[in-house]
């Protein structure tokens, strides 16, 4: 009876285990730490261990690349990185996504993140052919965009060639991958974390080769409410999980 039991805990130890791969785990998804450890990653960028994604989800319809895409490597301008209008916006210094890092995180694999280490995103509703962001007034502070002076961010783990800029309607310069404008997420309060994962089914963490990354897949979650203002930043906190009646 010993040998026997002691085979149903192996089987039973191996049922466990496999369960806790570092894949997606939807049980308790709710309070897990959504992968946060970064891993720098070399250019292409290595998926963490069991994080790749099925082939068929990696594969993206809708992400043609950017026609202006093709742009002489060697040029220190990225394609469509054009000065600023006049009246356009003067960007604060911590408004400017001065990097733009392919690397990899636990549970989801390949993402993209500013040189703060916060994950990377794209819209559904935003257009890639030509590039074009529609999120502007709430729907921008919920999902800040990431903005660009001159366009020249420092690349690592992403094919400069697929990296370029939309001009926003307020006139500001706003970072593509692939044609598909960048975004962090409010909800995000700590670098590597990726809350905004599936919010209202329109937003998703975007890979270096600017495919959608559907390795982790939630459900589809509310996102977080605008701040009222700049100060309700800090008081956002507390409301983070509590989800908004926002469709965007």
């Amino acid at each position: 009876m010993v040998p026997e039991k002691r085979k149903l805990m192996v089987v039973s130890a191996a049922i466990a285990a496999a369960f806790a791969l570092p894949g997606c785990a939807p049980a308790g998804y709710g309070t897990a730490d959504y992968g946060n450890a970064a891993e720098p990653a070399a250019n292409p960028v290595a998926a963490t261990a069991g994080a790749t994604a099925d082939p068929e989800a990696t594969a993206d319809p809708e992400s043609t690349a950017d026609p202006a895409a093709e742009a002489d490597p060697n040029s220190t301008a990225l394609p469509g990185a054009d000065d600023a209008p006049a009246d356009a916006p003067k960007l604060t210094a911590e408004q400017v996504t001065s990097e733009l890092n392919g690397t990899a995180v636990k549970k989801m694999g390949e993402v993209i993140e500013d040189q703060n280490g916060f994950v990377l995103y794209r819209f559904d509703k935003d257009k890639n052919n030509p590039a074009k962001s529609n999120c502007d007034g709430d729907c921008a502070k919920v999902w800040p965009p990431a903005l660009t002076e001159d366009g020249k961010p420092k690349i690592k783990g992403v094919d400069p060639k697929l990296v370029g800029t939309v001009t926003r309607t307020d006139g500001t310069k706003q970072l593509t991958v692939k044609g598909w404008p960048l975004y962090r997420y409010l909800g995000d309060k700590k670098a590597g974390t990726w809350k905004g994962q599936n919010v209202s089914g329109t937003w998703f963490v975007i890979k270096p080769d600017g495919a959608k990354n559907l390795t982790c897949l939630p459900k589809i979650s509310k996102p977080v409410a605008p701040p009222a203002d700049s100060s309700a930043d800090d008081s956002s906190d507390d409301s983070d999980d509590a989800g908004s009646d926002y469709s965007y």
